[in-house]
């Protein structure tokens, strides 16, 4: 089968992108799998693609369609297409038509659930919009990685039938996440290994709500630092709002870090493991898997409570949900709230960790993912 994303390893992100990575890592026992990805040359199960050259420069949509056209020309003989985002969702529909085969989609996000993206892509939203739901209302099975996500889809695609719709949740590989008690990422980074400090990983995106949370931290326990492992800004209007809120920040209190360049995994898991809680202020998240990742470091989690996260954080259990109010000020102050109370309780902030640690591990293993991917595969094609 073919496996067709914009992510894949070494050039990865996002949670789509960590969620191909490990996907395709549990199926290759499995399947015969052959990956196809952004990029150029091939290497062993990997082919690269890159846009046509005479769209060099030409709106971000049109360059994707050009891609999908390479992958969909490069998937035959495949018994079947999973696609992941709307960047591949094309070239799965595409695979489909050309061949006759099954095409089935991962919707990790939901175009008309992010406004914002016509910020980024201008006119071309309008396309990743068209392509989206052209694959996913033409696809044999829709994977939604929650079930708040398949709520969405079907309120998004209402000519989608539910039953073409099933929930397999994002995983996490607690071998690779797990506690690191190491502390040479943390100087490398300037983050005193001695202080407490709130810690952010993710893009520098709207969807993130990384402006929300710049504002939230500014009066939480002054003792605490603030860690900000962030990069891969969608915009320059967004970056240019981004460094003049952290500006502003950096000016009223210390200890305020950013990193803004992505970090290798052996140091995000450090930074996870000594973080005295991670922040997910995110306005819409399917899933989330950076607070599985956290949770598998034995860290609790402050989160928005949007989409998937209630499925992965556990209120007052693993961490703390807050409300993404209509009022900015309220779902800030809200998240300040939330930081400062396990800032403000150790003993409840470690058992917190410790339960994030055991349901990480319990509920989310990469390898029950991917025996219910392959299941769902035995009857796409006992169907087709």
């Amino acid at each position: 089968m073919g496996l067709l994303t914009r992510e894949y390893p070494p050039d990865v992100y996002g949670g789509a992108g960590v969620h191909v990575e490990f996907l395709a890592r549990e199926l290759r026992p499995l399947v015969d799998l052959d990956v196809h990805c952004w990029g150029e040359g091939r290497t062993d199960g990997v082919t690269r693609h890159r846009s046509w050259s005479a769209l060099d420069g030409a709106n971000d949509a049109l360059r994707t369609f050009s891609t999908d056209l390479s992958i969909a020309a490069a998937a035959e003989g495949r018994e079947l297409v999973h696609s992941h985002t709307w960047y591949a969702n094309l070239a799965g529909h595409f695979a489909k038509l050309l061949y006759g085969i099954p095409h089935v989609l991962t919707a990790h996000s939901l175009e008309p659930l992010r406004p914002w993206k016509a910020e980024q892509l201008g006119g071309g939203y309008a396309l990743s919009s068209w392509a989206e739901r052209t694959a996913v209302e033409g696809a044999d099975a829709v994977i939604a990685v929650s079930g708040a996500m398949r709520e969405d889809i079907l309120s998004c695609y209402a000519a989608l039938d539910p039953r073409r719709v099933h929930v397999v949740h994002n995983g996490i590989d607690t071998a690779l996440y797990r506690p690191d008690h190491g502390t040479d990422a943390l100087v490398r980074a300037g983050v005193d290994p001695d202080r407490p400090y709130v810690l952010f990983v993710g893009r520098i995106t709207r969807q993130k709500g990384v402006p929300h949370l710049l504002r939230a931290v500014r009066d939480i326990d002054p003792a605490a630092q603030v860690v900000l492992c962030a990069g891969a800004p969608d915009t320059p209007e967004i970056d240019r709002e981004f460094r003049d809120l952290f500006e502003e920040l950096s000016r009223a209190r210390d200890g305020v870090h950013w990193i803004p360049r992505m970090l290798p995994r052996p140091e995000v898991v450090q930074l996870l493991t000594h973080a005295s809680v991670f922040v997910c202020p995110s306005v819409y998240e399917p899933l989330g898997i950076v607070n599985l990742e956290a949770m598998a470091c034995g860290t609790p989690v402050v989160a928005s409570r949007v989409g998937g996260i209630p499925e992965v954080v556990a209120d007052g259990t693993t961490g703390v949900l807050v409300d993404v109010d209509p009022s900015d000020e309220v779902f800030e102050a809200g998240l300040a709230r939330a930081l400062d109370s396990v800032l403000g309780d150790p003993a409840t902030a470690r058992r917190m960790g410790e339960a994030g640690r055991e349901r990480a591990v319990g509920e989310f293993g990469w390898d029950a993912v991917a025996r219910r991917t392959v299941r769902l595969y035995e009857e796409i094609l006992k169907e087709a």
